[in-house]
């Protein structure tokens, strides 16, 4: 394996507009469900999930209570579905710009630490809704860390099937390794409003990825 300098950027990535569209409540609401949706999102999302209440998102919605409800049984319902955009929004936002990337599989991995490096740049970054959720109801909601698995999930397996093209010993051991610098790099930023954090984390991961060892 070759040594990385982790503080080039990444130049496969092609230039993208300034605006990120990770963020679904950011998006323009297409039906009063997406009004709701969005509304609860921001506001989950700045001023957390069980400070939020439900008076709150109707007044932001500009709805009527039994409006909510008709779309959404109960604030865990509503909770549930907010994870469920965001993620959507976020991982077509993060897949999309890792897919321009191109170079051996080694670079695309440590590309993923530039794109965090524009999402944390963000003026509206708020960190992870997920890592946000898990740790506002560790033990309250099993539901939260289910959605949570399903989402950290994509992650993992595109960084599994980046390692297996690296032909490295381990591949899950070593997705599982940059998942962990990944998660770290998110939770810094968002308590130090600091994006360079991603780059940090990415100085590291470039010196995991030199010592790995092949595969037998």
């Amino acid at each position: 394996m070759t040594a990385f300098d982790a503080r080039d950027p990444a130049p496969a990535i092609s230039d993208t507009e300034s605006a990120p569209d990770w963020n679904f409540a950011r998006h323009a609401p297409a039906t009063a469900r997406d009004k709701i949706l969005s509304a609860a999102s921001h506001l989950f999302c700045h001023n957390g999930f069980s400070a939020t209440g439900i008076d709150t998102i109707i007044a932001r919605a500009g709805t009527a209570k039994a409006t909510l409800y008709n779309h959404f049984a109960s604030k865990d319902a509503l909770i549930e579905a907010v994870l469920e955009a965001e993620g959507a929004a976020w991982r077509r936002w993060f897949f999309g710009r890792l897919g321009q990337v191109r170079g051996r599989p080694e670079d695309r991995v440590l590309a993923v630490f530039d794109v965090l490096r524009d999402w944390f740049a963000d003026e509206n970054y708020f960190g992870c809704p997920f890592i946000n959720a898990v740790a506002e109801f560790e033990t309250g909601n099993p539901a939260i860390r289910a959605a949570a698995d399903v989402h950290k999930a994509h992650l993992f397996t595109w960084l599994k099937a980046a390692a297996i093209e690296m032909q490295v010993d381990r591949p899950e051991d070593v997705a599982r390794g940059i998942v962990v610098l990944v998660d770290g790099a998110i939770v810094a930023a968002q308590h130090a409003r600091n994006p360079e954090f991603a780059l940090d984390a990415k100085g590291v991961a470039a010196v995991y990825l030199a010592g790995l060892r092949p595969a037998r």
